[in-house]
This record gives C-alpha cells, sequence and structure tokens, in this order.
C-alpha cells in the first residue's frame, strides 16, 4: 500500500505542477479577454440566480442548480486549505488565491454556456449535460467524452465522499469525542435520505443548507476580523506585498517568496472554486432557464462567493490573526485556522466544528450527483441503483480509515478531469463568444433559445 501510495503522490504532483497551473489559469485569463470581460456583468449573475424564469425547461430552479455547485465547491478547502495555502507560501497566496477567482468567473461562465447549450433529455424525463454532452455533441470527441466521464465518476469516491466523511468523523470525535464509526453511520443515513431522492431533493436541501451556512461562516470571520482590528489593514498590505516581493514575509509566517506564493495561492484557489474542472457544469444543465447565456451569468457566481469571498475572507482572518500573535510560528494549514477561530471566546471552536461539518456534508451531496450523472452517461441508467448503494457505502468507509492514498488518488481524478474539460472549453470558445454575442452583448437575455439543444 505504501508503494502505491508514493505511486500516486508522485502522478498527483506532476498533474497538479506548474504545466496544470499554467494551463487552468491561462485558460482563465484567456476566455476573460476572449469573451469580452463576463465579470463586468457579475450582478446581473447575481440577480438572475433569485429570478425564477417560469416557462423554461429544465429540473431544478436556477438558484437550485447554483446551490448544488456551491455545495460541492464550498467544502473544507475553503477553510483548512487555505491556512494551508497561507503556510506554505507565505501570505502573498491570499492575493493569488483571489486573483485565481476573478480571472475564474469566466471559466465557470464557459462552462455553464456549453452545459446548457448540449443538455439532452433522458428517456426518463430529467435534463442531462456537462463536459460529456459537450464533447460528444459539440466537437464529436465520444471517446474523450467517456474517459471524462469515468475520471468524474471515480472522483466522486475520493474528493466526494471519503475524504469529506473523514473530516466530518475527525471533527466530531475530537470536538465532542463521538467514536468515528457512530459519526459515519449518521451521515451514512443523512446522505441516504437526500440523494436517494434524486437531483430535486438534493438541490432543495442545498437551497436551504447553503445559504445558511456561508452567512454564519461570513458571520464568524467578521467577528474575528473586528477583534483584530488594528491588524487587518497591515494584513491586507502584508498579503499585497508579499505576493509580489521576493522577501520572506516574516512575522509568524514561514514565507517563500514570489514563486511560492504564486503556486500555492494560485493551486488552492483552482482547486477551491473548481473551475476548468467541469464538475459545476453537470448541475448547471439541470436548470431551468430560457437561454444557456443567462444560467452561465448565475454559474459564474459561484466562483465568486467560494473563492473572491469566503477563501479571501478566510486568508485575511489567519493573516491578521499572525499578526496580532507575531510570537507563534505556525507551519501547519490547519492549526492557522484553528488558531484564528480559537480567539473567538467560547464559541469559536464550535463555530469552525459547525462550519466544517456543514461545509464537508453539502459537498457529498454535490458530488454525488456528479457522480450519478456521469455513470448515467456510460450506462444510461442501468447503474444508478448500484452506484447509489456504492456510494452511500464509500460514506461510512471513508469515516473509520486512513485516507492517505484516496487523498492522493483524488488529486490524481480531479487533474485527469480537467484536461478533457479544458479541451472542449479551448476548442468550443468561438460557439461560446457567439452564444456571448447574440445574448449577453447584445441585450437578449430574455429570448429563449432554439429547442435544438434537446434530444
Amino acid at each position: 500500500m505504501e508503494t502505491i501510495d508514493g505511486f500516486f503522490q508522485v502522478v498527483s504532483s506532476f498533474l497538479w505542477g506548474w504545466p496544470m497551473i499554467i494551463l487552468l489559469l491561462g485558460t482563465h485569463i484567456y476566455l476573460t479577454f476572449r469573451l469580452k470581460i463576463p465579470q463586468r456583468k457579475l450582478l446581473t449573475g447575481i440577480r438572475l440566480s433569485v429570478t425564477k424564469d417560469p416557462g423554461a425547461k429544465g429540473d431544478v430552479s436556477q438558484f437550485g442548480a447554483l446551490a448544488t455547485a456551491l455545495a460541492a465547491t464550498i467544502g473544507t478547502g475553503n477553510i483548512v486549505g487555505v491556512g494551508t495555502a497561507v503556510a506554505l507560501g507565505g501570505p502573498g497566496a491570499v492575493l493569488w488565491c483571489w486573483l485565481t477567482g476573478v480571472f475564474g468567473i469566466s471559466t465557470k461562465y464557459a462552462e455553464g454556456l456549453l452545459a446548457v447549450k448540449y443538455r439532452v433529455k433522458g428517456p426518463d424525463g430529467n435534463t442531462y449535460g456537462g463536459p460529456m454532452y459537450a464533447l460528444e455533441r459539440g466537437l464529436g470527441m465520444k471517446w474523450l467524452a467517456v474517459l471524462f466521464a469515468v475520471f468524474t465518476a471515480l472522483a466522486s469516491f475520493g474528493i466526494g465522499s471519503t475524504v469529506q466523511a473523514n473530516a466530518i468523523a475527525l471533527m466530531v470525535r475530537e470536538t465532542f469525542g463521538i467514536p468515528a464509526w457512530v459519526a459515519g453511520a449518521m451521515v451514512c443515513l443523512l446522505t441516504a435520505s437526500v440523494i436517494l431522492g434524486g437531483v430535486k431533493t438534493i438541490a432543495r436541501v442545498c437551497t436551504l443548507l447553503v445559504p445558511f451556512m456561508a452567512a454564519f461562516y461570513f458571520i464568524g470571520c467578521i467577528v474575528i476580523l473586528v477583534m483584530n482590528g488594528d491588524f487587518v489593514w497591515p494584513a491586507i498590505q502584508l498579503i499585497v506585498h508579499s505576493a509580489f516581493n521576493p522577501e520572506a514575509a516574516g512575522g509568524g509566517f514561514l514565507g517563500g517568496g514570489i514563486m511560492m506564493a504564486a503556486r500555492y495561492g494560485i493551486a488552492r484557489g483552482l482547486f477551491s472554486n473548481e473551475s476548468g474542472l467541469g464538475s459545476a457544469p453537470i448541475v448547471a444543465a439541470t436548470a431551468q432557464t430560457r437561454n444557456p447565456v443567462r444560467q452561465a451569468l448565475v454559474s459564474s457566481t459561484g466562483t465568486f462567493w467560494d473563492t473572491v469571498v469566503i477563501c479571501a475572507m478566510t486568508g485575511i482572518v489567519v493573516v491578521s490573526c499572525v499578526l496580532a500573535h507575531p510570537d507563534i510560528s505556525y507551519s501547519d494549514g490547519a492549526a492557522l485556522t484553528r488558531m484564528a477561530f480559537s480567539k473567538i471566546p467560547y464559541v469559536g471552536a464550535p463555530l469552525l466544528a459547525f462550519g466544517i461539518l456543514t461545509f464537508a456534508f453539502t459537498t457529498i451531496l454535490g458530488w454525488s450527483y456528479y457522480g450519478e450523472s456521469a455513470v448515467n452517461y456510460i450506462e444510461r441508467r442501468r447503474a444508478n441503483r448500484f452506484y447509489r448503494i456504492l456510494y452511500i457505502t464509500s460514506v461510512f468507509f471513508g469515516s473509520i480509515v486512513s485516507l492517505d492514498i484516496i487523498w492522493n488518488l483524488a488529486d490524481c481524478m480531479n487533474a485527469l478531469m480537467a484536461i478533457p474539460n479544458l479541451i472542449s472549453l479551448l476548442l468550443l470558445s468561438g460557439v461560446v463568444a457567439r452564444e456571448t454575442e447574440k445574448y449577453l452583448w447584445s441585450n437578449r437575455l430574455d429570448e429563449k433559445m432554439e429547442e435544438t439543444t434537446y434530444e
């Protein structure tokens, strides 16, 4: 097992090295300018996300699709992952993470647009879409579509179920003293009660949980920043300075210069918001929307909330706390985050525990739909019930075992998902640009799309 784990660790480090980072960030920047900076319409996207589109085809509301996508992307990485980036890359990593989110909005927009444009109506009456359908219907690359589906299904058992369940079990044991197997059984039952109801039930639960958990976590961050009021502006200055200064950060940070800050900040931003991985458009395709651009705008707000707001807020909280306590040096991301939230008297630790529990659980729900949709594409629903049972079982399994090898395997699958998805984004960027020009820049957002998007 150690040999296998070492193999996947090496492969993961290679796949998530500079070539992948450059490819993903390069795609973000290219699409930003190719599409004439769709970030300018962010407020429109936020408005559309809470606006019903009566009569539009689809399975769930636009907000339901957005909430499900956010459920899968807002996870423990937004809390502990940002602290890890700061610990390894210094405070400058926060700015690089934030910039990745700003440019990643364009990629999430393009993914959402292609998902709706090439979605299909299944024999069961449900709507299906995502990169596999864009690859098959837009580019005629059925073989690459199948590969993407395989990678997505495998990734769902890693980053989607076992890893998140393990984080929940660990947090429950450390905070409340509940055995891992008890926590695993509880999460297993909760997961089953939701995902057995299909995408509509998943979307309904995520619509209730995601705004609440995000607001709760946001308020906790605000409380910490108020407590660290004298260090907030110096923290922001240090973040900006360290992002472009090769000198060590000083204070309680290790620091690593521009390259280290950029590497860990960009990697954390890309991994956190999943722009370019191809996961979020799978649920975006189910949205009730009258044309692809409307849902594309709604989808793009997911990266804004996930990285531009939540990750940036977490980063400022962590850096300001370390500045407030310069005598303490932390080299562990989880320790940095725990230290920050421990500064809230009495409720700090429970608040962090609640954030990790809810973020991890909603990630389990969101990724269950991604994996099931991938299996649907390969098997045309014949393996649906088997997949759900296996996924629910993996939640319990992940709660009680060590997951080093699964972490590395999940990282590999996520990177392998990104490659075919980026191919579809780049080769179909002309289609995205034309649709954007037709509906967005020509002020025709209320126009309905042609029904050729269905089969």
